[in-house]
């Protein structure tokens, strides 16, 4: 018997409880949300909003405001500083570092133990669960598991005390017996200098036996390039010829498949979305033939979403998960037990299904375009590219796009900014079929390009190679968790990579 064989059976017990999803789901839900009030009845929170006295789901709704970055950030200040027993009981050592917003360049998320143990490294063995159920066959423990994180830096406010990438927040407090199964060494892993550390892992990984990986695509697929070029071979299987499994999140995978079909192209490899923000891990594809990811309910997260026409609002609708629609756009909201209350992350979602509970992410509620009303979203703007790209035989490897407001003969469009591995037979039958595509797919976008008249035909830029890599080093942003804002609705970070391109090319 394999050790995976030997293994298995030990995630049978939780594969039952994940099958409650399908008839439970609101009573799991309500269960969180009582614990959760329960445990920061006595924080500063708790008792600001009486939480002894909330009875139902809807008291809490109608007594905690929904909260913003800007709403918490005196909070996590303070936590930073060392105090505590404000949002959360027990003591908060670590703190997640995210993508800034629009005042600062990165927020501090809190990170509790009890999230760490309940929510983050519960979602990998979840992760690990579900995928020996859709290939029961796997010998992923016969080998290495490759994790691609971050850095971290202490915080000498509170006793080890970490702030950094949730990933290097992870590596670092993981079960000793667990680096027994990874790769690279933590003294690796955790390096901050993002190419040495990407010189580091592809030296130290090259002879060892990697079954599996886990990363962001992009990010991933820059060590993999690296790989190859040290090693002379082809294709990744050549390296690793028992690699069967890659754990991604972060970035939407659709615009990076034909490039890793490119570099891994064994018939058996497996490919598994996983949703782990700083802010929480929430969910995990379950079913290889449909890209949507099955919510996972009993990590401490409790779960509300607001349609996407309410964000403009003052005080925005929220529903619970029993309540929402399904193929309706919704701006997640969660509270946790690291002590976010009614917390927006920026995300947005699409439910697939209610028994179980699945979605699909549709893009962030800041990373969209509707400067003429088209509302266009990630989600749009995967599916063109998508079918751009096989109807001209591109392949991208970064992109970003925003309006137009009004050139000098007065018209208005989109500007796509896009690096492609591999050139498109046209570059104007490529922006065609995506123009046309967005068309298809967003009926707003339909009825401001209809004749031309409040939006002209987008315009695509062809990104020299490496821009968006120098773009996100220019900002101190490279590797990690760290990612290229697909959509704008203003023209900051369009024209700053529009004068590095213009710069490179007159060098």
């Amino acid at each position: 018997m394999s050790i995976t064989q030997f293994i298995k059976p030990l995630f049978d017990s939780r594969l039952k409880k994940i099958d409650l999803y399908n008839t439970q789901a609101g009573e799991i839900q309500s269960q969180v949300l009582k614990n959760l009030l329960s445990k920061a009845a006595h924080t500063e929170w708790g008792e600001t909003y009486n939480y002894f006295t909330i009875q139902s789901y809807h008291d809490f709704r109608s007594r905690v405001p929904i909260q913003t970055y800007e709403e918490i950030k005196p909070y996590v200040e303070r936590m930073l500083n060392g105090e505590q027993n404000i949002l959360w009981p027990s003591t908060i050592q670590w703190f997640a570092k995210s993508s800034g917003t629009t005042n600062d360049k990165s927020k501090f998320l809190p990170v509790s133990k009890e999230a760490l143990k309940d929510t983050h490294y519960r979602g990998g063995q979840d992760a690990v669960a579900l995928y020996f159920r859709i290939n029961p066959k796997s010998k992923l423990f016969s080998g290495k598991g490759l994790i691609l994180g971050g850095s971290h830096r202490s915080n000498n406010n509170t006793k080890h005390g970490l702030v950094g990438d949730l990933s290097a927040i992870l590596i670092e407090n993981v079960n000793p017996l667990v680096n027994l199964v990874r790769v690279p060494s933590k003294k690796v892993a955790l390096m901050d200098e993002w190419e040495t550390k990407i010189e580091a892992i592809a030296n130290g990984t090259i002879h060892k036996d990697v079954t599996n990986l886990s990363g962001v695509p992009s990010w991933m697929l820059v060590l993999i390039k690296r790989i190859l070029e040290k090693t002379g071979k082809q294709t990744l299987e050549e390296v690793w010829p028992n690699l069967e499994v890659f754990f991604h999140g972060g970035v939407a995978f659709t615009p990076y498949r034909e490039q890793y079909k490119q570099v891994i192209k064994a018939s058996g490899m497996h490919y598994v979305e996983t949703y782990n923000a700083s802010e929480g891990y929430f969910g995990t594809q379950s079913d290889l033939n449909d890209p949507s990811m099955l919510l996972m309910i009993d990590y401490g997260v409790f779960y509300e979403f607001v349609p996407i026409e309410e964000l403009d609002k003052e005080n925005p609708k929220a529903y619970c998960l029993e309540e929402i629609e399904l193929n309706k756009n919704y701006a997640i909201v969660i509270s946790t037990s690291s002590g976010l209350w009614r917390y927006m992350i920026g995300d947005t979602v699409k439910f697939t299904s209610k028994d179980p509970y699945k979605f699909v992410i549709t893009g962030r509620t800041k990373h969209f375009i509707n400067a003429f009303g088209e509302e266009l979203i990630v989600d749009n703007a995967e599916k063109g590219l998508a079918k751009a790209c096989a109807e001209t035989g591109a392949q991208i490897t970064e992109y970003s796009a925003a309006p137009v407001f009004m050139d000098e003969n007065a018209k208005c469009r989109h500007q796509w900014m896009i690096e492609f591995a591999k050139m498109p037979d046209s570059i104007d039958k490529f922006a065609k079929i995506l123009d046309d595509t967005l068309k298809e797919v967003n009926s707003d976008y339909e009825a401001k390009r209809w004749k031309d008249i409040a939006l002209q035909p987008l315009e695509v830029i062809i990104a020299r190679k490496g821009l968006f890599h120098d773009w996100l080093a220019g900002r101190g942003k490279l590797g990690g968790q760290h990612k290229v804002p697909r959509l704008s609705n203003n023209r900051d970070y369009i024209d700053e990579m529009i004068r590095l391109n213009t710069l490179s090319a007159n060098d």
